[in-house]
């Protein structure tokens, strides 16, 4: 539904004779280091120009890079991509660059801030109805004027200053992040009951996950069809349990809700099944 609503997306992609300027002023301030992704890249042209400085760059767009990356990158580069795409597409976007990030990279997102009002416009050259939005992140700003804003982004397990003693709120930076939303994040687990075992986690310090808003619930099971489709290409398990543990009863031992996806193989040792053979 989303993809038909928005299929023209990547006609706001602009043909330009010089380098954006994010690109120039993030290079100028050395930000830009090791081997490069830029995700959402257009017709490429900050591609040629990073590769003309001798930069190991890569570019991905979905519609005219569509070669899905194979590797890490040490830097990440996102301009106005977000706010050309709806929440759910923006969520994805996020997701797919993290993953993509190694551990110790960081990405740069760039967004606009000269944009009104959310909706549909009409475009002065193709003549087709593109969607344009606002988008605010909670990632760190480096820069912000009257038209645009940059986000320095990095794994939220490598970030110094998180807050809390709940090692969920502040994970361990030798955890393996898989990748992560602005409200939600997924690891692999540290006890892992099966090869694959994924965590979770909403960002939000809290215990149930009934208290959780909605917002943040549909995050969680949005990262978690992702996660889901990360573990079963790296992994081909034979099928999946996935749960919530609720209260000492039901065996939660962290006080931060998580959600265990937990990769089943045939064969595995369990003798029974299924949620019925808990108890």
């Amino acid at each position: 539904m989303i993809e038909t609503l928005n299929q023209y997306s990547h006609l706001t992609a602009k043909e330009r004779d010089n380098p954006s300027l994010p690109v120039r002023m993030l290079l100028e301030k050395k930000l830009i280091i090791g081997k490069v992704l830029d995700f959402g890249c257009g017709f490429g042209k900050d591609v040629e120009f990073l590769k003309s400085k001798n930069i190991d760059c890569q570019g991905f767009d979905p519609y005219y890079f569509p070669d899905e990356p194979k590797e890490k990158f040490d830097t990440i580069l996102c301009f106005y991509v977000l706010n050309v795409l709806f929440p759910e597409e923006q969520n994805k976007v996020i997701m797919e660059v993290s993953r993509f990030l190694k551990p110790t990279g960081k990405a740069y997102f760039v967004v606009r801030r000269d944009i009104q009002k959310d909706g549909f416009r009409l475009h002065h050259l193709h003549g087709k109805q593109t969607y344009q939005c606002f988008v605010k992140l909670p990632f760190k700003s480096i820069f912000l004027n009257e038209n645009t804003e940059f986000y320095e982004y990095q794994h939220f397990n490598q970030i110094l200053d998180n807050q809390g003693k709940c090692p969920f709120c502040k994970p361990k930076s030798s955890l393996t992040l898989i990748t992560e939303t602005v409200l939600s994040y997924a690891i692999l687990d540290a006890y892992p009951v099966s090869k694959g075992h994924a965590l979770v986690i909403p960002k939000r310090h809290i215990s149930n996950y009934f208290e959780l808003s909605f917002e943040e619930q549909k995050d969680c099971w949005q990262l978690s069809n992702f996660v889901q489709s990360v573990v079963n290409k790296a992994f081909s398990p034979d099928g999946f349990n996935v749960g919530i543990n609720i209260g000492k009863s039901a065996g939660q031992k962290m006080n931060h809700v998580g959600i265990h996806i937990i990769p089943r193989y045939l064969n595995d040792g369990s003798k029974k099944t299924g949620i019925r053979h808990i108890l």
